[in-house]
């Protein structure tokens, strides 16, 4: 089913300044960033019915095949500390963690940006900040949400794929996209209302996410990696990992891997 643009913006302009629907891109962060730098709007959207260029974290692809949902939101919240923007990520995180469960699919967060069932992966988040102009984000959102073809790749750490249709059933990807971008929306506002410190969303966040108490191991730059337990976030949704000699690291990005405890 093609998503109905006209449907999409009489739901979300208002919240949003401005919904454009494509069938394909590249990338929709891409078009945003580049967006961001003509001056479009703050809380300007962009959604693809495919992409053909998609992004991961660490510049990996993420594959966008017909069937998902695929967006990316502009914000320019200027009153929130740039220490507090990464924030953002974790917002989107409890927004699709919200939606999959307004499906009826039970759903929870490895930080920092993945969108489990079970321990399979069905959403991923990709936040940018772009350079040279005034503050602004570039929220990227993609999501399973119809049934993947046979030959899609696991993820980081092997983390295999799932959608939200092979735990619900067949989905309108249009009401789908209405649901978490209100969600998005109200998440957000509060967010920026508190200046990047709404300890209520931290809680929200906490609660959902499976990595906190996991035994894990987070893969660095460079090849390296750290082994222990996610114990807790900073303020700023850095995760504290103690290791197995009792140290503490603050880790800000890498991919985490739940470790299974025998």
């Amino acid at each position: 089913m093609t998503l109905d643009a006209t449907a999409l913006r009489a739901a979300l302009v208002g919240p949003y300044a401005t919904v454009d629907v494509v069938a394909e891109t590249g990338s929709t962060n891409n078009d945003l960033r580049d967006a961001a730098n003509r001056g479009a709007h703050d809380r300007t959207v962009l959604i693809a019915d495919r992409q053909t260029a998609g992004q991961g974290r660490r510049g990996r692809g993420w594959t966008s095949p017909s069937g998902g949902l695929y967006l990316s939101v502009l914000f320019r919240p200027t009153n929130v500390p740039p220490a507090r923007l990464p924030w953002v990520t974790l917002l989107a995180g409890v927004a699709l963690v919200r939606t999959a469960r307004g499906v009826g699919v039970e759903a929870s967060l490895k930080w920092p940006n993945d969108l489990l069932v079970g321990d399979a992966k069905a959403a991923g988040v990709l936040a940018e900040t772009t350079a040279g102009v005034a503050q602004a984000v570039v929220l990227g959102i993609g999501v399973n949400v119809a049934k993947l073809p046979d030959d899609v790749e696991p993820g980081a750490g092997g983390l295999r794929p799932t959608s939200l249709e092979d735990h619900a059933g067949p989905l309108d990807r249009t009401e789908v996209a209405i649901a978490l971008l209100r969600e998005l929306a109200a998440l957000e506002e509060r967010w920026r209302r508190a200046g990047g410190d709404e300890p209520s969303l931290r809680e929200e966040y906490r609660r959902h996410c499976v990595t906190l108490g996991s035994q894990v191991r987070v893969e660095l730059a460079g090849g390296e990696f750290l082994l222990g337990t996610a114990r807790y976030l900073e303020t700023d949704g850095t995760l504290v990992v103690r290791d197995y000699t009792g140290d503490d690291h603050s880790v800000s990005a890498g991919d985490v891997v739940h470790l299974r405890v025998r």
